[in-house]
């Protein structure tokens, strides 16, 4: 029984410990020049449509610099590119 114990409360404790890894690395700065298109669509007011523009703007137009950048993208204004600002890195 005290194995049995023993064993649960690792695994609860390694649960949390993943758990407290995965959502730091959610808040992590996501590489806008280097991202799939799902990790794009976890930024704020980035769904599908907008991830697959970003991709294909970068595609054709090479890396962005900025987060002002991003307004070249239809359907991304200036609000959304401040909001993304310390989201993103370049």
């Amino acid at each position: 029984m005290k194995k049995i114990l023993s064993c649960a409360l690792l695994t609860l404790a390694l649960s949390v410990t993943t758990l407290a890894v995965a959502q730091e690395d959610a808040s992590a700065p996501i590489d806008i020049n280097h991202a799939s298109i799902e990790a794009l669509t976890e930024l704020p007011g980035i769904g599908d449509v907008k991830a697959q523009a970003i991709i294909e703007d970068r595609d054709a137009n090479g890396p962005f610099a900025s987060a002002e950048d991003l307004t070249r993208v239809k359907g991304i204004g200036e609000g959304t590119a401040q909001n993304l600002d310390d989201r993103v890195t370049f």
